[in-house]
């Protein structure tokens, strides 16, 4: 790999961390989930718990709202490199400063992931980015800790669906159901994905996944 970040600095990076108590885990989901109000309610809650929570901003409306985007690019999958390239490096920088960090339990938390690039291309042009890169799929994809899925508004609870607060998102209701389950798709394999729907409203929602992230941990739920 000529540049960025290549897998096995990565790897050494994710080999180092797991004797720190350092996790990383991924909050993704479809479009109008909910992930903005459930980072609140990570920070909220895990910081209670005492961690240190740090925060990756989710990558696509970084570089769409800068003025990156598929459609401004040559094409989808010369900016899906760029997206991928951001993130990890994005993640090697937060891994790093994490470790130099003096805190007993350190939460990273990822607000998508590099294996939701995969819902946005074909499978074809998702192997022309990873060979490209010189990246594997398997890798990627267990390199999370775990990985808390968001079920679309869309799915469940539509009159709650709405693109007004992410000029990044565009998608209709039946784009964003479509777009929800290629999500759960590409992390499905992961051995600790949870989904998290609308069943119950939004606050049992966003409880629930408090619930999971503090089960996941070992820690003790207070909401439920």
């Amino acid at each position: 790999m000529s540049q960025g970040i290549s897998v096995e600095e990565l790897f050494r990076v994710r080999e180092d961390i797991k004797t720190m108590s350092i996790t990383k885990i991924v909050i993704t989901g479809g479009p109008c989930a909910g992930k903005t109000t459930g980072m609140s309610w990570i920070q909220n809650a895990f910081t209670e718990r005492g961690y240190r929570v740090l925060f990756i901003s989710e990558t696509a409306t970084e570089l769409i709202s800068g003025g990156v985007a598929p459609w401004i690019c040559s094409n989808n999958t010369e900016y899906q490199k760029c997206q991928m390239k951001l993130q990890l490096e994005k993640e090697k920088v937060f891994e790093q400063a994490a470790r130099t960090m003096d805190s007993d339990k350190i939460l990273i938390v990822c607000d998508r992931g590099t294996l939701d690039n995969k819902a946005y291309m074909t499978e074809v042009d998702f192997s022309l980015v990873l060979n490209e890169l010189g990246l594997n799929e398997v890798e990627l994809r267990d390199g999370y800790d775990a990985v808390f899925h968001l079920v679309t508004a869309a799915k469940g609870a539509e009159k709650f669906y709405t693109t007004a607060n992410n000029t990044a998102r565009t998608e209709t209701v039946d784009e964003a159901v479509a777009l929800d389950n290629k999500l759960i798709a590409a992390w499905t394999g992961h051995p600790h994905l949870r989904i998290i729907d609308n069943s119950l409203g939004f606050e049992e929602k966003m409880k629930h996944l408090i619930a999971e992230i503090a089960n996941f941990l070992g820690e003790p739920d207070h909401m439920r």
